[in-house]
């Protein structure tokens, strides 16, 4: 269930200029893009997702259309930055000096930094696996929760393609699952002592 502003009232703020508005928009949205760069392996998924959020902020005030189209919209920006992204990083060779992962390091509690990153880890890897049409398939009908009308319009297909790469996609992930041992980490807290 949804509070705060109905959706029209935010987008004609935000097309007005409203800075509250871009809050609203870039704090709903802002989550769902960046695990999808971050899951499209983006080597900066923060700043490709900074870089949707300048473009649809940019060009907002041209935009007509309700809730869901919106949503498409931004999904549309940041699939064409991941592809501008990746071209980019084809031409030029990685710097070898980079302080690395910034995920890697601790902070917070240790125990649910480490089931954190199995779960992202294991997620990451199962989509790392997929071929790149079904992977980006999958994360916007799941992640971004786009209709297969809106995933076709994203990635320039045709529906049923898009229905064929989702059926593929999620046939590869339920095999892989179910030739894996189950890989969940035991809780301490839930532990059995005898």
């Amino acid at each position: 269930m949804r509070t705060g502003p109905a959706f029209d009232d935010v987008l004609a703020a935000a097309q007005a200029g409203a800075a509250w508005a871009f809050e609203v928009l870039y704090r709903d949205l802002a989550p769902a893009v960046t695990g999808y760069l971050r899951l499209h392996g983006a080597a900066e998924p923060d700043d490709l997702a900074s870089e949707t959020f300048l473009g649809v902020f940019t060009g907002l005030a041209g935009f007509r259309g309700d809730e869901a189209g919106l949503r498409a919209w931004v999904f549309t920006i940041a699939h064409r930055r991941l592809l501008d992204d990746w071209r980019r990083r084809s031409r030029r060779p990685p710097i070898a000096d980079e302080p690395g992962n910034l995920a890697e390091r601790p902070g917070g509690d240790a125990e649910d930094d480490a089931l954190v990153r199995l779960g992202a880890e294991t997620v990451q890897q199962l989509c790392g696996t997929l071929p790149t049409d079904q992977r980006s398939v999958l994360l916007l009908r799941i992640l971004a929760d786009l209709t297969v009308e809106q995933v076709a319009g994203v990635l320039g297909r045709s529906v049923p393609s898009v229905k064929a790469l989702q059926r593929r996609g999620l046939r590869t992930l339920r095999e892989r699952l179910e030739r894996e041992p189950s890989a969940e980490p035991a809780h301490p807290s839930r532990t059995v002592r005898r």
